[in-house]
């Protein structure tokens, strides 16, 4: 294998030298840089990349940590993520903290040294735990608002698209809209009910809608159906909280002999390549999650460069709403 100490060797300088210019150090005059890149060349030097991180203090990795590595969510998230680091000669090493705030901790303290920042999805959308671990190194958050006034962060506007869809449900002749929740202690879920909530309170005077608990996971989906087959109570529409749930939710109503944007419309959120290709389609708001990663990684490749940003520099993105087949009654 050859060594920093064979290009030297070859170039007729020293090894620091020769450290020096491979690492874009600018101490190095360009005649001298010239030749020993000549030497490297010639000899198919590769650096070795731990020793050159030790050299440079830096690793050209960035850290992903996410609540989940499982679905389709996470994975455009990491296809926006990758989109821009990729081009940008940066490696990813990503942590999967398993929806826990500890493991987030534990996640973000296991990368320290071994990555130049930090691009985090908190779990819950609560940014509070982490902040005391991410202060020394440059950290954008994902879906969730640090409370420490200098945390970048790139989010969804998750109250805005919940009345969007609830809105068109409305639109095309809906009345008894039951929605499907995601889990009470997420924020994004939260914000998701009180959009719910408040427009079926200003377009309908419905003060208690029907909401059933849920996860933003499939069986959630096959539960809430099951329970509203089973029960007596009227219902027209369902918004659930996440797509997941809502093709679950379809597919056990398919079941049941329910049509699906006839007999009963379905909408979801966050529009994940699955909602194109189900049968019928499905209605969601389209919260461009492919562009929440980039935008995130974006920032981050800013402040590897030494420019600092903050708050001021976060981006909430306005979803929109992409309609399909599961809400094609009342066209």
């Amino acid at each position: 294998m050859v060594t920093i100490r064979d290009v030297a060797k070859a170039a007729g300088v020293s090894v620091a030298t020769a450290s020096r210019a491979l690492n874009g150090l600018s101490v190095v005059t360009a005649k001298t840089r010239k030749k020993i890149e000549a030497a490297a060349e010639e000899l198919n030097y590769v650096p070795h990349s731990g020793a050159r991180s030790l050299t440079r203090r830096k690793t050209d990795t960035i850290g992903v940590i996410l609540p989940d590595l499982f679905g389709e969510f996470f994975s455009e998230i990491v296809r926006g993520i990758d989109m821009v680091t990729h081009g940008a000669g940066k490696n990813l090493l990503l942590g999967n903290m398993h929806g826990s705030a500890d493991e987030t901790v534990l996640a973000i303290r296991a990368m320290r040294g071994r990555v130049d920042g930090l691009l985090v999805m908190p779990p819950n959308s609560q940014a509070d735990d982490i902040e005391a671990v991410t202060r020394d190194i440059p950290t954008v958050l994902m879906n969730a608002h640090a409370n420490d006034g200098r945390t970048p962060f790139v989010a969804v506007d998750n109250y805005a698209g919940a009345r969007l869809v609830t809105e068109h449900l409305i639109e095309r002749g809906a009345t008894k809209i039951v929605h499907i929740a995601g889990p009470a202690s997420n924020r994004d879920a939260r914000e998701r009910q009180r959009g719910y909530c408040d427009v079926l309170l200003e377009r309908l005077g419905e003060s208690s809608p029907l909401i059933l608990p849920g996860d933003f996971r499939e069986d959630a989906g096959r539960k809430a159906a099951r329970l509203l087959l089973n029960g007596d109570i009227p219902f027209d529409a369902v918004f659930a909280g996440n797509d997941i749930m809502a093709v679950d939710f379809m597919t056990e109503m398919r079941t049941s002999g329910r049509k699906i944007g006839e007999d009963l419309l379905v909408a979801g959120f966050d529009d994940i390549p699955l909602a194109r290709y189900v049968s019928p389609g499905l209605t969601t708001v389209h919260s461009d999650i492919t562009r929440l990663g980039s935008t995130a990684a974006l920032m981050m490749l800013r402040m590897m460069k030494g420019e600092e940003l903050d708050q001021d520099d976060s981006l909430i993105i306005a979803p929109t709403l992409a309609v399909r087949g599961s809400t094609a009654a009342g066209e």
